[in-house]
């Protein structure tokens, strides 16, 4: 018997007067007040299929049952961790690069003073949390030791800690340790828990909330002829394999993030088709994070109208996840999307 995962499809955004557009049933995405859906499309390794929710009972027995329970995770409300509100979309987690070589901002904040105050305007300009990181994780990079990372990191960590809330982007259990003692409130893995064996032990000990992102390979080899049998559907199947082994290991909460890790062992093609049918990742049931700003795939889809920051299509990719119910954002330029946000939630209004 095929595998049938099941995708909330044809959102509405805006107040809760407007979720009955045209007398439709909708169910509000993770119960939210400002975002629902009236269609799910049911998808196998071979076929896809959508329906109206007024069509639920039609649907054949055996695997009806399967779609209601997915449905019951798709709605279901979530509880707000690391300051992050998950019934408001989106949340915004501002990016601060501790590090000479990330591959947009590499050497601008690497010193105490401007990652500081970096990241205070980022909060300022309305950053729920921001996430800092000394080590960079771009196509091509390599590793750097521990105390490389940890130097880069512990002065700005143990100053910001304290007046903004904090997300730690780092592969190394020790650094992943010394970070929460500094006070950060979510732990961000880039590898997906599978770069140091001993990251998930730490997370199991402080209990801490944390991001798995899917990323294929390491960031030296990622885009080296990615391959997948089915990007959309191979990631989706990671997840629900690493939520298992979280929970057979004694890790309980439900304090945990996806991210599918656009860019990190994707070409263009596997990039798009994650970004359109990203509201597949509610189906997990747990709060969905994209980190699209300034990616190459926005280079690739605007050719010569490529730009340095790329905030053009850095706000047309978050409208879009934003209106799929993506519950975090990161992004470099905060007040930019802001921006952008605010004009688009107005004009809905009207």
């Amino acid at each position: 018997m095929h595998r049938y995962y099941t995708r909330a499809c044809n959102f509405y955004y805006g107040n809760k007067s407007k979720f009955l557009v045209n007398k439709k049933r909708t169910l509000p995405l993770s119960g939210s007040q400002v975002i629902s859906f009236d269609h799910i499309e049911i998808i196998s390794r071979n076929s896809k299929k959508k329906i109206s929710l007024k069509k639920i009972n039609s649907i054949p027995k055996k695997f009806k049952k399967q779609i209601l329970l997915d449905l019951k995770k798709i709605t279901s409300k979530k509880k707000n961790f690391g300051k992050l509100n998950f019934q408001k979309i989106p949340n915004i987690m501002g990016v601060l690069n501790l590090t000479p070589d990330s591959f947009s901002d590499g050497g601008k904040f690497n010193n105490k003073s401007k990652g500081v105050k970096h990241a205070i305007q980022m909060f300022e300009a309305g950053a729920n949390i921001i996430d800092v990181g000394g080590e960079s994780t771009r196509p091509g990079s390599k590793a750097v030791s521990v105390k490389l990372e940890w130097k880069r990191l512990n002065k700005i960590l143990k100053y910001i800690c304290k007046r903004v809330s904090v997300s730690l982007d780092t592969r190394k259990a020790e650094i992943m340790e010394k970070g929460i003692k500094q006070g950060v409130k979510i732990i961000n893995d880039v590898s997906g828990l599978t770069y140091d064996k001993e990251s998930i032990k730490i997370l199991k000990k402080y209990k801490i909330p944390f991001v798995i992102q899917h990323s294929k390979g390491i960031p030296e080899n990622m885009q080296n002829k990615p391959t997948y049998k089915n990007e959309l559907l191979d990631i989706y199947d990671f997840f629900e394999d690493k939520i298992k082994l979280l929970r057979s290991i004694g890790i309980k909460h439900n304090n945990i993030i996806i991210d599918p890790g656009i860019g990190f062992g994707k070409n263009l093609k596997h990039n798009m088709n994650l970004i359109s049918n990203i509201s597949i990742f509610h189906t997990l049931g747990l709060p969905v994070l994209v980190g699209n700003s300034r990616k190459r795939f926005i280079k690739e889809l605007s050719g010569k109208n490529d730009s340095k920051k790329r905030i053009g299509g850095t706000v047309a990719s978050s409208i879009y996840l934003m209106m799929q119910g993506v519950q975090i954002l990161r992004i470099h330029d905060v007040n930019e999307l802001q921006q952008a946000i605010k004009v688009f939630k107005k004009l809905l209004e009207n």
